[in-house]
Parts: C-alpha cells; structure tokens; sequence
C-alpha cells in the first residue's frame, strides 16, 4: 500500500490517459485490452503492463470488476479502525488478506484506517469483521449503507 504521493513524473501522458479513459468503463470484447489499447493508440501487450506497472507502483491499487454484491444476494460496509501508528503497516496486511476487504484507506484521523467489506451474504459482514477483530486484537466499527447515491466520481490523472 503506498503511504506517500507518486512523484510528479511517475506517470507519463499515455499512463494518464489510461487511467483516464479506464475510468469510464472496458470493453466487453473477446480482446478487451486489444480494443482499449486500440482506443488509446497503444497495443495490446504495451496496454497490460502498464496496467501493470501503475499497480506495482502504486499508482492504483486494483483493476479489475466492480460487482454490485447486494444486486447478487450479498452485502457492503464501510469499517473503520483505530489503528496505532506503530502497529499500521501489520494490522493494513492482516486486514487486506480477506479477499472481501475493497478500498482501504489510511486516514490523518483517530480512525485512521477505512476500508469496505463486500460479502456474498449479508451476514458475511459480521463474520469477516469479527475475524478481522480476533487477528488483529482491535474494534472494527461498521457503518452499514442505509441509503445508496450514485456520485459518478472521476479522477482526472
């Protein structure tokens, strides 16, 4: 997890309108990176590791699918932790190795570490949050979604 700025000349103008262009959505294509490449004037091999090199430098943390786990029977939370400073970098391990954890953040706040479980089953939240706890000896608060708002937020790169 990358806990500093990139550097101003980490990305160049491709690696940008890459994340750009990614942002708003990939083909559904027997190649889907050779058709996204081909919309961005890079083939497709150059396309993949690019990608793969913005994960490894920790320009994005994922790509991949965002499934919508409540449309398929499952359930979202967004946790909180109080995670001391001196302990951070073990307890953002622990928590990152269950595959239902999504988009964990550190935080300058009392609850410094955020992340979203996302579970086949609703009662899947409690099982990975208590888990979560008894690894790590710390309380995982839980802030179910009780309304859901559809922001369309980008990220220009």
């Amino acid at each position: 997890m990358r806990r500093t700025a990139l550097p101003p000349d980490a990305l160049d103008a491709t690696d940008r309108a890459i994340l750009n262009a990614l942002q708003d959505g990939f083909p559904l294509a027997p190649h889907p990176f050779a058709e996204a490449g081909k919309a961005l004037g890079i083939g497709e091999e150059e396309l993949i590791a690019r990608i793969r090199n913005l994960r490894e430098g920790g320009a994005i943390t994922r790509f991949g699918p965002f499934f919508d786990a409540e449309a398929m029977g499952g359930a979202f939370c967004l946790c909180a932790m109080a995670v001391p400073a001196a302990h951070f970098d073990a307890v953002v391990t622990l928590v990152n190795a269950h595959p239902e954890v999504a988009h964990n953040y550190e935080r300058a706040h009392r609850l410094n570490m955020w992340f979203v479980l996302a579970t086949g089953r609703p009662e899947g939240i409690e099982r990975v949050a208590r888990k979560i706890e008894a690894e790590t000896g710390l309380s995982v608060l839980r802030f179910p979604k009780l309304k859901e708002f559809f922001v369309g937020f980008r990220v220009k790169a």
